[in-house]
């Protein structure tokens, strides 16, 4: 009896420390950002910065001139120009990390294709300074509706403040899909602070 005994307490131990390795949470769930969760036109505040997203705009092609240069800049897809105000909290920071989240989980990064430009990430901020800034990214059509923007200000913000904003204020028309513009200078002066 007691050799059953000891065999029964056997295996529940092992069951017990079985059920505790699959549901113990992961590094990388332990280590992972901590989200703080808005929307368009409201201000989010994070640990180090808060952000007020303005104004999406979708558009078909880019065309601007710089440094002497006029560029014109195409997608097999959209590009998607956000417009957002940027503060730091309390001391300087910045903001360096964006990204465009999809409805269907596809992240995109900010494109580099424009290369350094006024208003483009990242994005050095000082107490009682907001600034207008903008993030350029590529992406389909179909990671349009019900996108995030995930912004944070370091790349890999692993134990620090994330600011997800989900894009939820997009005019579209009778099929769901928001205007698209034909062309958009990304270099045209922010108005505002």
């Amino acid at each position: 009896m007691r050799r059953l005994a000891n065999i029964l307490v056997l295996i529940v131990a092992i069951a017990v420390l079985y059920g505790m390795q699959q549901t113990k949470p992961r590094f990388g769930e332990l280590t992972a950002p901590i989200p703080v969760y808005g929307k368009m036109h409201d201000q989010i505040h994070t640990r180090e910065f808060d952000v007020t997203l303005d104004q999406v705009v979708f558009a078909r092609q880019l065309d601007f001139t710089q440094y002497g240069e006029k560029k014109t800049l195409t997608t097999s897809g959209l590009w998607v120009i956000v417009t957002a105000q940027l503060a730091a909290t309390t001391s300087s920071t910045s903001v360096a990390a964006a990204t465009w989240l999809g409805p269907t989980g596809l992240k995109f990064a900010p494109s580099g294709r424009i290369g350094p430009a006024p208003g483009m990430p990242p994005h050095l901020l000082a107490p009682g300074l907001p600034k207008k800034v903008r993030f350029i990214f590529e992406t389909m059509p179909d990671q349009v509706n019900g996108a995030t923007l995930l912004l944070s200000g370091k790349v890999e913000p692993a134990l620090d403040s994330e600011a997800r904003i989900s894009i939820d204020d997009l005019k579209t028309f009778n099929d769901g899909q928001p205007p698209v513009v034909d062309s958009y200078d990304p270099l045209r002066p922010l108005t505002g602070t």
